[in-house]
């Protein structure tokens, strides 16, 4: 197995033996993303001189002081929209193009204390708006399975670059699927944590009651040594939360599942999905079944809604969130004759189409006269949302669903179709509204591109879900039979 092809396990263990160094590592992760580069578009920057200088201080380390961290030496990617200090942060957006962060988030702050290598910043859709990785301004990016599909989105370009080996591992954010549906069209390992759980701090804000960093791996081992390493408190953020005893991870992840009670949502198991998507997700149910798990059918009575709650909620905050780039406070200027003119071509020239679509609708839903009708009922909604969840909580200790109703799609397929594009998140927003986390893994292939599976979890409860995925990922073994890309 090449170098780049590791999983973060496997390189931690040939760190620690010696069998190859984090500079060699290194090296070969950044030949391998100049190498695909051209051709799927995962990076907007690739950080080489500084990479190398990292994975030298992490040999050094090493040398004098033996094992270290299970990320220490490991080459890493992050999301352009998490901020590392130094350097361009421009979640794929002209209006900050030119912005350079000046502190590291709290995420990456922790990495490097894990003493991890951090090689690039990966391409994403504007502001994180999108399923697809083809809104940002750096142009799309490709899925490494078929380069005329998307990745998904929006931390497509992470996605991609795990499956393609152009990094071991990876950061994305997740405001209504945007780490599990691109992982899961890209054939890898996405965990959305609980809400509170990981900083906030760093993170450009799309929809800040919704959104959460998390990590893209090759395998639910990395996804949870990841976690551990990023996971925690931050003075800097108010809304994360301290961990207790129960909720933090074993140093040794078990893989469990005899006994686990799985629920299928009914409401989820309806018309819609794609035959091959669902072919694989019956097999994946049987897998678990015949692994000792209690499959029973649930209710989730408002999920129908969770949708619509999600499209006006998110828009509206990302009308707040994106009302300080215009050109005066922050972001590109374009000059007007007026103040109001500056605003209007600043925002008109700094945001893409999709971005200035949710900015509009977020504005209508908080604007005098609709905020009742709309914001305030999508919140009472919300609340109908978690507490159905709560519910069925008391009956299984995990919920499964597909992570999209649909594999990857031709490029520019749904770009002029918003609410075709938006239905693919029908299995993931009820997670983000309702603060859940989840994880999606590989669990079979439709038409040769990947499918993913769904484990949603309690409040702070990733234990289960990785724990179960863990045991269904040996049991399937998809990494093996379909290896990924290599070419």
């Amino acid at each position: 197995m090449e170098l780049h092809e590791l999983s973060l396990t496997e390189a931690a263990k040939g760190l620690a033996a010696k069998t190859f160094s984090s500079r060699e590592m290194t090296e070969a992760v950044l030949r391998r993303a100049a190498a695909k580069n051209a051709t799927t578009h995962a990076y907007v920057l690739l950080t080489e001189d500084e990479a190398l200088r990292q994975a030298d201080e992490a040999d050094h380390r090493r040398a004098r002081q033996g094992e270290q961290s299970p990320l220490d030496g490991v080459p890493i990617a992050v999301k352009d929209n998490i901020l590392v200090a130094g350097v361009p942060a421009t979640a794929g957006s002209n209006i900050i193009k030119d912005y350079v962060a000046p502190y590291d988030a709290t995420v990456v702050a922790r990495l490097r204390r894990a003493g991890a290598v951090i090689v690039g910043k990966t391409n994403m859709d504007e502001f994180a708006m999108g399923s697809s990785s083809e809104t940002s301004c750096h142009g799309v990016t490709r899925n490494p399975w078929d380069a005329e599909k998307i990745p998904g989105g929006s931390s497509g370009g992470s996605a991609a670059a795990v499956a393609e080996g152009s990094a071991i591992a990876a950061l994305g954010s997740d405001t209504g699927g945007s780490i599990r549906q691109p992982a899961a069209m890209c054939g890898v390992v996405g965990l959305k944590p609980t809400y509170g759980r990981v900083s906030r701090y760093g993170l450009i804000a799309m929809a800040s009651s919704l959104d959460q960093i998390g990590p893209i791996t090759k395998t639910v081992d990395d996804a949870a040594a990841m976690l551990g390493a990023i996971e925690g408190q931050d003075p800097m953020d108010s809304t994360s939360l301290p961990l207790a005893a129960e909720s933090k991870l074993p140093e040794k992840l078990p893989a469990k599942i005899k006994g686990l009670r799985v629920g299928l949502p009914k409401e989820y198991f309806v018309g819609g999905m794609e035959p091959g998507v669902e072919a694989a997700i019956k097999e994946a149910i049987e897998t678990l079944r015949g692994l000792g798990a209690d499959i029973k059918e649930i209710s989730l009575p408002h999920a129908e809604y969770a949708l619509a709650v999600y499209y006006v909620l998110m828009p509206s905050e990302v009308s707040a969130n994106l009302s300080r780039f215009d050109g005066i406070r922050y972001g590109h200027r374009v000059a007007g004759a007026s103040l109001e003119e500056t605003y209007r071509k600043s925002r008109g020239a700094g945001f893409g189409r999709e971005v200035r679509r949710r900015i509009m609708l977020g504005t209508y839903a908080l604007s005098a006269g609709y905020y009742d009708a709309y914001y305030l009922k999508a919140l009472k909604v919300r609340k109908l949302i978690a507490n159905d969840f709560a519910q069925a909580f008391t009956e299984v200790d995990c919920i499964l669903t597909p992570t999209s109703p649909i594999p990857a799609w031709n490029l520019g397929e749904k770009v002029d179709d918003p609410l075709s594009m938006y239905l693919a998140d029908i299995y993931t927003v009820s997670v983000n509204v309702a603060g859940v986390p989840a994880i999606s893994l590989p669990c079979g292939f439709s038409a040769g591109l990947p499918v993913g599976l769904q484990l949603i979890g309690r409040h702070f409860d990733e234990k289960t879900i990785l724990s179960a995925a863990k045991a269904y990922e040996a049991a399937a073994d998809w990494r093996a039979k379909n290896p990924l890309p290599t070419n």
